[in-house]
């Protein structure tokens, strides 16, 4: 008996969105996961707006990007968590400025790993501020012009402790379960345009994140990192990349990305040092 010959399958040529001249910004750009970012889109081509309040450390990022990859970019020296600030800052864009394609929401930090019930409150209202209120102030003044404009992609740079709460970080935890939560409820209210949201969600990341949290005390920051092999910046710079350059049909909605050497928030395989 014949065998009927199977159809080869074929396979779809993938149509990647281009960003090449697109207009990026991001948020927390002048050093960690955002300056590697930067990197990945100067690379890809992309126009980029970067933003910090270290207005020095932009210019030395800005000058790196100028002479690796000849990229374009312009420097927005200002706080996310100051509402009037940001959006004097995007209304004042210059007009071949204005149409921006991709927000990488970054900027973002944590303070200290005390009990709640004896957290300090501006440790509380920094993190409250720039994780949530700051995401909000520049999703607030960059959005509308995308549904204007019919296309962009919003991405906002989340954690594992959205989805793991630890000893000593439930506030932080809570303002990353409220990136979760906004980022899902934006696109449910971007449904009928073209405008994509991405929630990308990193376990450890040796940035100077921990430095931050511990206020300068390097020595306490290493040994968050210490045994094991973290995640790097360019690792979830490759994650940001690959959203943003997905078909124009298909969004990415979340991105869980841990190191090998990590299963949770606090169940962390660390080597003999």
């Amino acid at each position: 008996m014949a065998i009927a010959s199977k159809t080869p399958l074929t396979k779809t040529p993938l149509t990647k969105t281009p960003l090449k001249g697109k207009i990026v910004l991001i948020t927390g750009a002048s050093a960690g996961i955002g300056a590697a970012c930067a990197h990945y889109f100067a690379d890809a081509g992309a126009k980029l707006i970067l933003c910090a309040r270290r207005q020095e450390k932009l210019q030395t990022l800005a000058d790196e990007l100028h002479t690796e990859y000849a990229a374009s970019t312009l420097l927005l020296p200002m706080d996310v968590q100051q509402s009037d600030e940001v959006t004097a800052m995007i209304d004042g864009l210059p007009s071949d400025w204005q149409a921006i394609e991709v927000l990488v929401n970054n900027a973002g930090l944590s303070r200290g790993l005390d009990n709640q019930y004896e957290g300090s409150l501006q440790d509380w209202e920094e993190m409250i501020d720039t994780n949530i209120k700051g995401l909000l102030y520049m999703t607030r003044a960059i959005v509308p012009g995308m549904v204007k404009r019919n296309q962009g992609h919003v991405i906002n740079l989340g954690s594992i402790a959205a989805r793991d709460t630890y000893k000593g970080g439930s506030v932080y935890c809570a303002t990353k379960a409220a990136v979760k939560v906004l980022s899902e409820g934006l696109k449910i209210d971007l449904l009928g345009t073209p405008v994509r949201v991405t929630n990308v969600e990193p376990g450890l990341v040796e940035t100077e994140f921990s430095e931050v949290r511990f206020r300068g005390d390097r020595d306490r920051a290493k040994t968050v990192y210490s045994g094991m092999n973290a995640l790097t910046p360019n690792d979830i710079a490759d994650a940001v990349l690959y959203a943003a350059t997905r078909p124009p049909h298909v969004n990415i909605s979340e991105l869980f990305l841990i190191p090998t050497d990590q299963s949770s928030s606090t169940l962390i395989h660390r080597r003999p040092t």
